[in-house]
């Protein structure tokens, strides 16, 4: 029984270490869904190469934070599958079926343990303290920072041949009046990715560009559908007078809308 227990210990620390470090990667401005990806990747020692993989190894910060993921999950997996074999040697009927009832129920609470949003924030709040206490880490809270949990995001629009976008200069476009801030460009020429950071009002937007926006949730999704001719226009007029009101109503609140 103890083996048993020793392994539903295991298989806590591990989500918990892989927590720790997704919300450390988080924290050097990787999006929720790559630093989890990325820290679950270090800690299995799967190694998947992608192009988030080579972001996070060109940043010492990050680079940092895998490597340790790597050396404690190179020696808990081992652990695990010891442990697991343990469980159920030498065991009769009897004691396997109710072995195996005591970690089914223990995977369950695990799995709503390592799924609670409750958790997450207040394991975040903790992390970023320590970190910030025990550490020289400079990491930044983007979420809080860019206004992410208050109705903005930042989004990839692909441009299509038909977009309104397409084809016509940033200062032609004028997004900002829409409240759309074009942070950056992905743009392929002759096969390989080209990206053009901070574009200026005489960037050309293409079609299969791939924009990097800053805007309100809404106005992103309606963006990336609208096609070209006066329909697209007018729809432009009518987001950005919507878009006066919106800053009107922040002004006298404030803050964010």
């Amino acid at each position: 029984m103890i083996a048993l227990f020793s392994l539903l210990t295991i298989i806590v620390m591990s989500i918990i270490v892989v927590r720790i470090g997704a919300i450390a990667l988080e924290l050097t401005g990787l999006s929720p869904e790559i630093a989890s990806f990325q820290a679950q990747s270090a800690f299995s020692g799967v190694g998947f190469t992608t192009q988030e993989a080579e972001m996070v190894i060109a940043h010492p910060v990050r680079r940092r934070i895998i490597r340790v993921l790597i050396l404690l999950g190179s020696a808990g997996i081992t652990s695990s599958i010891a442990t697991f074999v343990l469980t159920f040697v030498g065991q009769s009927g009897r004691g396997i079926v109710v072995r195996g009832g005591i970690l089914l129920v223990g995977l369950i609470l695990i799995m709503v343990f390592s799924r609670s949003e409750y958790i997450y924030r207040a394991m975040k709040k903790i992390i970023i303290h320590a970190l910030k206490r025990w550490t020289n880490l400079h990491v930044y809270d983007y979420e809080e920072i860019l206004g992410l949990s208050k109705g903005y995001t930042i989004s990839r629009i692909m441009v299509k041949e038909n977009s309104w976008m397409a084809n016509r200069t940033l200062k032609d476009l004028r997004l900002e009046q829409e409240g759309v801030l074009v942070l950056a460009i992905y743009r392929r020429i002759n096969g390989e990715e080209k990206y053009i950071g901070v574009p200026t009002g005489n960037t050309e937007i293409r079609p299969y560009d791939i924009l990097i926006c800053y805007s309100r949730q809404e106005t992103a999704r309606v963006l990336s559908q609208r096609c070209k001719g006066a329909a697209g226009d007018r729809e432009h007029e009518e987001k950005t007078k919507e878009e006066e009101k919106l800053s009107q109503v922040r002004q006298s609140r404030g803050g964010f809308d």
